[in-house]
């Protein structure tokens, strides 16, 4: 990720400066398979190989800006993928707790955030709509595919006063970035946002 990138997401409606910051600082490429590298600073989502995809930046950039992010949080993010993602929260938040069902991509992940000198964030293989409850409950999460509905044990996951971010829908349906915030008395209020188009949340065994 370039600074020019970064202005241009700024220029898209991205306000959150310290989101715009890290994603000005992080080396997309160093997350993309190697054939497709020189396309990194482009806006659009590129595949990573097992049928998925690292999203387009300005996507990345929407949803992270949701979470209101501002240092001491301990976020869940669903769906590790190429890495990109994880690192951001990563440069967000104290500490980041991140599911990949594809052991492969969760391999290759892990190694692109060690080489990107990361330290804060503790890696999982296996189901990403179980959540992580011995680690629960969680200042805010992320996920970074799509389900057909949010799932109850990452609302349960979900702390006091906490922000879900979600796609939800079918995989070739229209589908919606959905906040899910928890109110002072714990109630979850849910709201859909942003059109968008994600691969879908796999579940079951990895």
């Amino acid at each position: 990720m370039t600074a020019a990138l970064a202005e241009s997401l700024a220029r898209m409606g991205i306000r959150d400066g310290r989101v715009l910051e890290a994603m000005a600082e992080l080396d997309r490429a160093a997350f993309v398979p190697e054939p497709l590298r020189r396309q990194a600073d482009s806006d659009q989502p590129l595949p990573i190989g097992h049928g998925q995809t690292i999203s387009q930046p300005l996507v990345v950039a929407y949803m992270t800006e949701l979470l209101h992010l501002e240092g001491p949080e301990r976020v869940l993010e669903i769906g590790t993928g190429s890495g990109y993602q994880t690192a951001v929260l990563a440069r967000l938040a104290t500490e980041v707790y991140s599911m990949e069902i594809v052991p492969k991509l969760a391999a290759r992940a892990a190694a692109a955030l060690a080489a990107a000198g990361i330290r804060n964030v503790h890696l999982r293989t296996g189901d990403g709509a179980l959540g992580w409850p011995e680690a629960a409950p969680f200042d805010r999460i992320l996920v970074t595919a799509a389900a057909a509905e949010v799932p109850e044990a990452l609302v349960a996951q979900l702390g006091p006063r906490g922000r879900l971010v979600i796609p939800v829908g079918p995989e070739h349906d229209a589908q919606v970035v959905r906040l899910v915030a928890r109110r002072e008395d714990g109630t979850p209020v849910s709201t859909d946002l942003l059109p968008v188009r994600f691969v879908p949340l796999v579940s079951g065994a990895p």
